[in-house]
């Protein structure tokens, strides 16, 4: 694999916005692969504090992202007409 490339993947995957399904597309790698190049590439310490703030983020699994956002989106919009309601 090209250096550049590595880095691009390294950085891409320590950005909390970019999703696995986004890298997967420029670059063509999955996640279980991503996951392989992060604990190849970086310190034991480093690779297993990135996998601790990835496992289970939101944010890193679009179709999850998705989810919680259509979710957060109801219990706001629940939220709001209970306290226009309390206010009347």
């Amino acid at each position: 694999m090209k250096e550049d490339l590595k880095n691009r993947i390294i950085r891409m995957a320590w950005e909390d916005r970019t999703t696995f399904d986004e890298i997967e597309k420029q670059t063509g790698l999955s996640e279980a692969e991503v996951i392989k190049v992060m604990r190849k590439n970086l310190k034991l310490r480093s690779f297993r504090m990135w996998r601790k703030r990835v496992s289970g983020r939101v944010t890193k699994h679009e179709g999850k992202f998705r989810e919680n956002r259509r979710a957060m989106k109801r219990i706001s919009g629940r939220s709001l007409l209970n306290q226009s309601a309390e206010m009347d």
